[in-house]
């Protein structure tokens, strides 16, 4: 696992990394065996295990990074970044040459 942007962020990744893989590890699976009603219903029993598993180190990792991203002052070119090229939807999927 890679380290964050900044050392102080480091363990919070990493312990929320771990957090995230085992969980998405349980979500995956049954999924894609599941019909579309059980996969509905799996995914929302899912979700909420997300929450209460990893929920809270996510928001102390997000916020340990939006301070790191401000204390190197990269906060204002982001601003810049979102100014001048403004992403309003996700760009089109191309196309295979298979379909």
């Amino acid at each position: 696992m890679a380290n964050s942007i900044s050392t102080a962020c480091t363990p919070l990744k990493q312990e929320y990394d771990k957090c995230f893989n085992a969980w998405f590890e349980g979500y995956l699976e049954p999924a894609v065996a599941a019909t579309p009603e059980q996969r509905s219903t799996h995914s929302q029993e899912k979700a909420a295990e997300y929450e209460q598993k990893c929920g809270q180190i996510w928001t102390q990792y997000k916020q340990c990074v939006a301070n790191a991203v401000k204390d190197k002052g990269l906060d204002t070119l982001l601003d810049q970044a979102r100014k001048e090229n403004p992403l309003k939807e996700p760009p089109p999927i191309p196309k295979s040459e298979n379909s």
